[in-house]
């Protein structure tokens, strides 16, 4: 396979490269985080095809036997060498197992504990992807780390990526931000289809691997069933607003705000959705309507912020979302020392204690924090909702 400068097939995948930054290229080191995925594949490809020198670094963070005494991360890691052997790139394995436990699980499984949702994803990025695995890459004399998150930097600040369906800025807006100016993202500026064109064109061996999906570094699960190995929960309580008991439930711990499905509540009318917890009465309170006042509120408070770029004051006007899949909601943002004051333009569905907010300007993500305070519910409040809800 040839991987010269050929500038014709960078430009067809959306990169201007002239012979100069090829050969200027030859002089630097990018360490590529491979997860023996599509995406990180061509992340490997890409860079190698600009010219850079590559070395492939593949990190394990879990470890757990298949039932056919298989480990997950070895399979991933055979892929890796699979990739790394056909564009000719040496490679590495490295453990974190340790660290994940330390500075991702142990804290994910603490807000189960309390009873919130966290959000594992984002921690990983921060504590591990671009801390630990960012200092090992640099030690091994990167002049880079490259991912293959879908997300783009516009002068070392945080940009969406192209495709929109899989932009993952929202995952990535707790990292310090100085680790970006030593970062690339080489597919940000790709739809999905083309890292599956470029994958197929140069036949590497994780073109038809399906996209990793479930807890970061864990998978798909049954999430109950693997919870209950790490969390002592106790039963509980359904209950409605006016406090009548609709059933039983197995541990506050594995619903979440907005929740539909799971409860096996049934009856006359619209079905139920979680819309608040009693973690001390061991009660997850249900109402009926996916438009119950009781799932919306106008505004949050959030802390533990982590700003990627200069603000535009005190107090301005954006656009957040809530959650990953949630379209951006307009709303005007007031900063009060350690915390911020969000009130949106719209009523907003199941905002969520302890997980993410995270703001935008344009294709800027200008960073984001974590929900502490949710404001009064429009059920709470006694206010009927708008005609025009939030998506």
């Amino acid at each position: 396979m040839n991987f010269d400068y050929n500038p014709d097939l960078l430009k067809s995948f959306g990169i201007e490269l002239s012979h100069e930054q090829y050969l200027e290229n030859a002089t630097k080191t990018v360490v590529v985080g491979m997860s023996g995925g599509v995406d990180s594949s061509v992340t490997a490809l890409l860079v190698k095809l600009q010219g850079y020198k590559v070395v492939g670094l593949f990190m394990k963070n879990w470890d757990e036997t298949l039932p056919d005494g298989r480990c997950t991360a070895d399979l991933d890691y055979q892929d890796v060498i699979k990739v790394c052997e056909r564009l000719d790139i040496p490679y590495y394995s490295v453990n974190f197992v340790k660290e994940y436990w330390d500075g991702v699980f142990a804290e994910f499984l603490e807000d189960y504990r309390q009873g919130h949702t966290p959000n594992p994803d984002i921690l990983c990025n921060r504590e591990i992807k671009f801390k630990v695995f960012y200092q090992r890459a640099r030690l091994l004399g990167a002049d880079f780390l490259a991912t293959g998150h879908y997300c783009q930097l516009q002068d070392s600040k945080l940009a969406k990526a192209i495709d929109q369906n899989k932009d993952q800025t929202y995952f990535l807006y707790a990292v310090d931000k100085n680790v970006f100016q030593h970062v690339l993202f080489p597919i940000g500026h790709l739809p999905k289809p083309k890292v599956r064109e470029l994958a197929n064109l140069f036949d590497l061996a994780t073109k038809t691997k399906k996209d990793s999906t479930g807890i970061c570094f864990i998978g798909e699960r049954n999430f109950k069933s693997f919870l209950s190995h790490y969390i002592e929960s106790q039963k509980g309580n359904f209950v409605d607003l006016q406090g009548k008991i609709l059933g039983q439930h197995d541990g506050v711990c594995f619903y979440t705000l907005g929740q539909r499905k799971g409860m096996g509540i049934g009856g006359p009318g619209e079905p139920w959705f979680v819309v608040g917890k009693n973690l001390e009465r061991h009660e997850v309170i249900l109402a009926q309507g996916d438009d119950h006042p009781a799932l919306y509120a106008d505004g949050l408070v959030a802390r533990e912020l982590n700003w990627l770029t200069n603000l535009p004051g005190h107090e301005f006007p954006c656009k957040a979302k809530v959650r990953y899949r949630q379209p951006e909601q307009d709303c005007r943002v007031k900063i009060e020392g350690d915390k911020v004051s969000v009130i949106f333009d719209r009523p907003q569905r199941a905002i969520t204690l302890r997980q993410s907010i995270v703001f935008y300007l344009g294709d800027l993500c200008l960073g984001g924090g974590i929900i502490t305070e949710v404001s009064p519910s429009y059920h709470e409040l006694g206010k009927a909702l708008p005609e025009v809800l939030s998506v």
